[in-house]
């Protein structure tokens, strides 16, 4: 009998320490933060005397009504003045975000830009099993489909380029671009083919964009000689250990490399944490949603 009044009792006790980390969780989800780097990639006299060429990188805004809190600090962003804005999907969450997506990015959408779209701008989330989530199980889409057209038209309307499966370069505060991305790595959406090859060498900067960051996509990035990678998707683990250890990346990128700025061989590369998370899974521990400010600056002459 006593040895059943403990194991209720701490059943109970784990129960309420789960209920009570979930809570706490939840609380995360606006404790929004700006992590910012510096990469010295440009040549010497590219910048023409500006300290740095501004990179702000968005990525997983995961989009439902009722988000103020969310919409009102992406939107205060713009006063960074970034040179380019880089999204890389997954703006999504609810048939309905697409006006919640435009009104948080408003400011934004008047700078230079750049998009790639993930899973979550095509097909709505559901419901996960987490145990599956946490084994590394890959699971199908919901093939409920998200209003991705409309966002994608007042994305170039607004003069944001799209460089699904795209080459694109252009010229912003002085610096010449080159820039590729595909479609979601995350399920077999990726065609690297249609933009293999090494970038303009005359350019001064190369970024390859991607969703998720699978390592076939950023070896071949990689290898054809891009300076930089931007990615997004995994949410920094979204369940992690202190310290933002993550626990399960969602995609083949090592845990150690699931968030942040890291190299890739010869190449750097910036994994998002993401500003939301799916609808039905609205928690984050040890790991707080933020953006990325990416100051590029001139190398030592």
């Amino acid at each position: 009998m006593k040895l059943r009044h403990f194991l209720t009792a701490s059943a109970a006790a784990t129960l309420a320490a789960g209920l009570a980390t979930l809570s706490w969780g939840a609380t995360e989800l606006n404790k929004f933060r700006l992590k910012t780097y510096r990469l010295p990639l440009l040549a010497p006299g590219t910048l023409r005397g500006a300290d740095s060429f501004k990179i702000l990188h968005v990525s997983d805004l995961h989009m439902i009504p009722g988000q103020d809190d969310k919409i009102a600090w992406v939107r205060e962003l713009d006063v960074l003045e970034p040179d380019l804005v880089v999204n890389t999907g997954d703006n999504l969450s609810d048939i309905r975000g697409v006006p919640y997506a435009l009104e948080a990015l408003g400011p934004l959408l008047d700078r230079p830009g750049v998009f790639v779209f993930g899973t979550n701008d095509y097909w709505a989330p559901r419901p996960v099993n987490p145990l599956k989530y946490v084994l590394g199980f890959k699971r199908e889409p919901s093939y409920v489909n998200l209003p991705w057209q409309g966002m994608r038209a007042a994305f170039i309307e607004r003069g944001w380029r799209d460089a699904t499966h795209q080459r694109l370069e252009f010229k912003t505060s002085g610096v010449r671009l080159a820039l590729a991305g595909v479609d979601d790595p995350h399920h077999d959406l990726d065609r690297y083919e249609d933009i293999a090859g090494a970038p303009n060498a005359d350019s001064d900067l190369s970024i390859g964009l991607l969703h998720a960051p699978y390592r076939r996509v950023l070896s071949a990035f990689e290898g054809d000689g891009y300076d930089l990678a931007l990615a997004g998707h995994t949410h920094g683990g979204q369940i992690c250990l202190p310290g933002e250890r993550t626990l399960v990346t969602n995609a083949d990128i090592d845990r150690a490399r699931a968030s942040g700025m890291h190299r890739y061989g010869s190449m750097w590369m910036e994994v998002s944490n993401g500003l939301g998370t799916s609808k039905f899974a609205p928690v984050r521990i040890f790991c707080r949603p933020s953006a990325a400010l990416i100051h590029v600056t001139e190398r030592p002459a």
